[in-house]
């Protein structure tokens, strides 16, 4: 049987895709701890990350039980080298200004929180239990980051243009959310999930809503950016792994 016919295969790299984007966006949104603007978005920001990092152990954690060849959640996140991630290529982007993080965050979190409803249906009783748990969590991230957005665009003229700035730079990278390869054709087949592109209307209307209030004007889809699931990936992914993955692969092992 090919390698990527089989149910535990797909299973294991679709875990591994959520699990990758999750913990790359919380990586970047931890940088702004002592950085932030104000000392209620340094904890905010702060604290989203952390969420994000609880849903990555989850997914972590089934991915090694359905591989069962005895790897951990640390094996994940710190052995393995850029060409083998999965993330989404907008969350291993810098984070810029505020006005980037924030409407980076409004993109993100109306997908995640329509995919995550979405994964509640799936035909993995796992899979349903770590989708309801998180969506929780991310049903508070989509109303934060939707203020903020609101916030920044109907502000100061310095503030709008940042955030339509952002909206335009980030934009190409929204194709990526919505499109499917062979490994999703499989994980949808099997039940595990749906189709990525039934969640675009949802995601498109709700931002519209939130885009109309910020004064802010959606750019025009042209050209996209894809390849962060298949492990092509851009520079900025081999310098957050080398923060990252530093102290475990220097000190194999280490317990601290």
């Amino acid at each position: 049987m090919d390698a990527g016919l089989d149910p535990a295969v797909t299973l294991f790299e679709f875990l591994v895709r959520q699990g990758d984007t999750t913990l790359i966006l919380a990586q970047r949104l931890v940088e702004w701890c002592g950085h932030a603007p104000a000392v209620e978005e340094d904890m905010a920001v702060s604290n989203v990350a952390l969420d994000l990092l609880g849903q990555t152990r989850l997914w972590y954690a089934y991915a090694c039980e359905v591989e069962g060849r005895g790897r951990t959640e640390d094996d994940l996140a710190f052995l393995r080298d850029a060409p083998r991630w999965r993330n989404l290529l907008m969350v291993e982007l810098p984070n810029g200004n505020y006005a980037d993080t924030m409407v980076r965050q409004l993109i993100f979190d109306t997908w995640h929180y329509l995919f995550l409803e979405s994964l509640q249906s799936s035909s993995d009783a796992r899979i349903a239990e770590i989708a309801a748990k998180s969506q929780k969590e991310v049903t508070y991230h989509v109303r934060r980051s939707a203020d903020l957005v609101e916030r920044l665009g109907d502000g100061t003229p310095e503030s709008h243009q940042k955030t339509q700035d952002a909206l335009e730079r980030l934009w190409p990278y929204t194709g990526e959310f919505f499109e499917s390869d062979v490994q999703d054709d499989r994980a949808c087949a099997l039940g595990l999930s749906a189709a990525r592109a039934s969640l675009k209307p949802a995601w498109e209307a709700h931002l519209e809503e939130v885009l109309a209030r910020a004064t802010l004007v959606r750019p025009a889809t042209g050209w996209m950016h894809s390849g962060g699931r298949s492990g092509r990936h851009t520079e900025h992914l081999g310098y957050i792994l080398a923060e990252m993955q530093f102290l475990p692969r220097a000190y194999p092992g280490a317990r601290w």
